[in-house]
């Protein structure tokens, strides 16, 4: 009897009066477009230091900007660079970013510029890690710094929620995956009113986010693909094979992430790590190709742009090699997240085995491994779907989706996270 009160008490939960939310709407508002703003400045500028890095600067010294060389030059620079950041500027730039996630603790404001300064080096310099941890990071302690001063009586944990909501809709286009994020985190804590009254600030802050970014900066997600028709029983059982395949990759990757993290730990000193991984990184690059070097977004629409002009066995060593890249950048002390450099390397896969067996379609073999690769290296469902869907421009892809991610989600729950503790043992 009171179990069945108390189901009825949560069926019949009152749901919250507008004027309760009305006033969280210019707050989320200003939080999504300061989120997709500060993304689009840090990558900006990143792209602008990019160019003239890979492009004038090796031309007027004479040398390819491709070439082993300067791949080599530009990965140990960068390492030195970075490692000077994190020596000498205050804050060190943040924690380990082998310790972050997607869910950051607001960090104190004196280590935001130093954080911003090495990711904006990091991307312009190649190696294999995207800007949303750090990006992430910073937008959730300004909003949280300015928040607590702007709206007192509002809940503290309001801010960093509507920070990571429009981060990552300003990130990757999708603000339902942002609010559905926003709903794993609210599953285990005692909540008031509806769900969906409790995402509304959420989910407005990530739309506006994401178009925001998408008004201003126009990235390019879908890889323009060929679409795929009505789905057929061959396409399920490719679907079923490729997610899991493509996760037990990643979870390969998973567990060697704390072995050579604590590798590179025992030279104690940034200035040591760092440019140690832009060695290594430099000599991963002269085998995989300079496709293999950066965030990976702009690669994998090159990749896509001709499908046949790489055999199974160079797109399977371009993958293999961006997840080992990826490996190092995260370990070494590179100010970066991993879900951009995931998806090269799952798309690297999915042409694989477009490649390997021509009846399954480019666009189901990119969508599956992007998903399989991702669940294994973030446990991150919801982004994981939504990125895989939006790389292919595919009605019929979604449900697919869904299902390839069932035999992948149970080859990777449970198992080591690519994130460690503080004491080096990985998250679970």
């Amino acid at each position: 009897m009171a179990q069945d009160t108390e189901q009825q008490a949560r069926t019949t939960r009152p749901a919250t009066p507008a004027r309760t939310l009305l006033p969280l709407v210019l707050p989320a508002v200003a939080v999504g477009v300061g989120a997709s703003l500060l993304y689009i400045g840090v990558s900006s500028a990143a792209e602008q230091l990019q160019h003239v890095l890979w492009g004038p600067l090796p031309h007027a010294l004479g040398v390819g900007p491709y070439s082993v060389l300067w791949m080599f030059v530009m990965l140990v620079a960068t390492g030195i660079a970075v490692g000077l950041v994190v020596w000498k500027v205050p804050g060190h730039a943040g924690p380990d970013p082998a310790t972050t996630g997607l869910n950051a603790p607001a960090l104190p404001p004196l280590v935001l510029p130093g954080l911003l300064l090495a990711t904006a080096l990091m991307l312009a310099g190649g190696p294999s890690l995207g800007p949303e941890n750090p990006i992430i990071a910073v937008n959730v302690s300004v909003a949280a710094w300015l928040g607590g001063r702007w709206m007192r009586r509002a809940p503290g944990a309001l801010w960093p929620m509507l920070a990571e909501a429009g981060t990552i809709g300003a990130l990757f286009g999708t603000p339902v995956a942002a609010a559905l994020v926003i709903s794993e985190a609210l599953a285990g804590r005692p909540i008031r009113g509806m769900l969906w009254d409790n995402l509304f600030a959420p989910l407005t802050a990530a739309a506006v986010g994401a178009m925001t970014t998408t008004l201003l900066f126009r990235p390019a997600f879908d890889l323009g693909l060929p679409a795929m028709g009505a789905p057929h029983w061959q396409d399920v059982l490719a679907a079923v094979v490729i997610a899991p395949a493509a996760a037990l990759l990643g979870l390969c990757a998973v567990a060697a992430f704390p072995y050579v993290h604590a590798a590179f730990q025992r030279l104690r000193h940034p200035m040591l790590m760092l440019p140690a991984g832009g060695v290594v990184l430099g000599a991963l690059a002269a085998l995989g190709g300079h496709l293999t070097l950066f965030k990976g977004l702009a690669e994998v629409s090159e990749l896509a742009h001709d499908p046949a002009g790489w055999t199974a066995g160079q797109f399977a060593l371009m993958a293999v090699v961006k997840l080992a890249a990826l490996v190092v950048a995260a370990s070494s002390g590179f100010r970066g997240g991993r879900i951009f450099p995931a998806v090269f390397i799952g798309t690297a896969l999915g042409l694989c085995a477009h490649a390997l067996v021509p009846g399954v379609p480019a666009a189901l073999g990119v969508a599956t491994a992007v998903l399989g690769i991702l669940l294994a290296i973030t446990r991150q469902g919801w982004v994981s779907l939504f990125t895989a869907a939006v790389l292919v421009a595919s009605p019929a892809i979604i449900a697919l989706l869904c299902i390839a991610s069932l035999p992948a989600w149970l080859l990777v729950t449970g198992r080591p996270q690519m994130q460690l503790r503080e004491d080096g043992t990985p998250v679970r």
